[in-house]
């Protein structure tokens, strides 16, 4: 990586216009052609400097006003199939496991999920529940959107 790398890197970590040709500012910025853009970020996926390149949404943003994690009990035996069938569900942005804490917490599934309410995120909840045949879970709503809140110092 050289200073232009870096340099892009910084641009590009505030985002991308939503335009027809989003690397034409970031290669006038740089001063650099948008091919130098593009195989840069080319070698920067291939040697692994970044892992993926693509778009994040803000739930909040787009209407969705209800965002939760919901951590399940789910059998050692059955954890990649329950997580390939969470994963194949639409409204799961995140699906994950993770080791539970004996005594304190059982939990070893999480998945994270984004909709227009609570009663939405809980009719889906019971659907997959009774599909995979878990009903130990809890659902745990945010109360604000932390990621946003540190941005802007509240």
């Amino acid at each position: 990586m050289d200073r232009i790398d870096e340099l892009l890197l910084s641009e590009l970590a505030c985002g991308i216009s939503l335009v027809e040709q989003p690397f034409d500012d970031v290669a006038a910025k740089l001063g650099i052609s948008v091919e130098d853009v593009l195989l840069r970020l080319q070698n920067m996926l291939r040697t692994g400097v970044i892992r993926r390149f693509g778009a994040t949404l803000k739930p909040n943003s787009i209407g969705f006003t209800a965002n939760a994690v919901i951590a399940w009990n789910v059998p050692g035996e059955r954890v990649d199939e329950v997580g390939m069938f969470f994963s194949s569900f639409r409204e799961v942005s995140h699906c994950y496991e993770r080791s539970p804490v004996p005594e304190r917490w059982n939990f070893n599934m999480y998945i994270v999920m984004h909709a227009s309410s609570r009663k939405v995120i809980e009719q889906s909840v019971k659907f997959l529940a009774g599909t995979v045949g878990i009903y130990d879970y809890v659902i745990l709503y945010s109360k604000r959107d932390l990621k946003n809140s540190v941005k802007r110092g509240v």
